[in-house]
């Protein structure tokens, strides 16, 4: 049996480098950019942003903050649709879900000793342009936790 040639895009993955284990905001800035990519079937990329300060105290689990040019990609790209127009007057459980389904497996695949309390990101498509944000829970173990069920129970 003769193996098939890599395509140029599974090169590109394979050439990227190794992500430092001890980041979370690194290495789920690339996972969050692979899972988009393939939710949305457009290239997505993620660069770090600086997260909004001033929040409320650490909620027990994550919440995360789209804005409205994501939550509208997300709607027009999972309905089939090939632009982005109007605005979504709501955020898509569905990427909730899938965000939160990102986070948990990353976390798991190597938890960290401690965390942020928050993470950003700007994000950028063809079509658009969107932030994302996600207030974190100050221990580690309640991150291991709501990791663990999300992964359980799907949500």
């Amino acid at each position: 049996m003769q193996l098939l040639a890599l395509t140029p895009a599974e090169i590109a993955f394979l050439s990227l480098p190794a992500v430092a284990p001890d980041n979370v905001h690194a290495r789920f800035t690339h996972k969050l950019a692979m899972t988009l990519t393939a939710r949305l079937r457009l290239p997505v990329q993620a660069r770090i942003d600086t997260a909004p300060s001033g929040f409320d105290p650490a909620p027990a689990t994550p919440i995360w903050q789209p804005d409205g040019a994501l939550a509208t990609l997300w709607l027009a790209r999972r309905l089939g649709g090939q632009r982005v127009t109007g605005a979504a007057s709501f955020v898509p459980k569905s990427l909730l879900l899938t965000l939160d389904a990102a986070l948990a497996e990353c976390w798991l695949d190597t938890p960290a000793t401690s965390l942020p309390p928050a993470l950003a990101w700007q994000l950028s498509s063809p079509l658009t342009e969107a932030t994302l944000a996600v207030r974190l829970p100050l221990q580690a173990t309640d991150m291991t936790r709501w990791a663990r069920e999300v992964i359980q129970y799907g949500h």
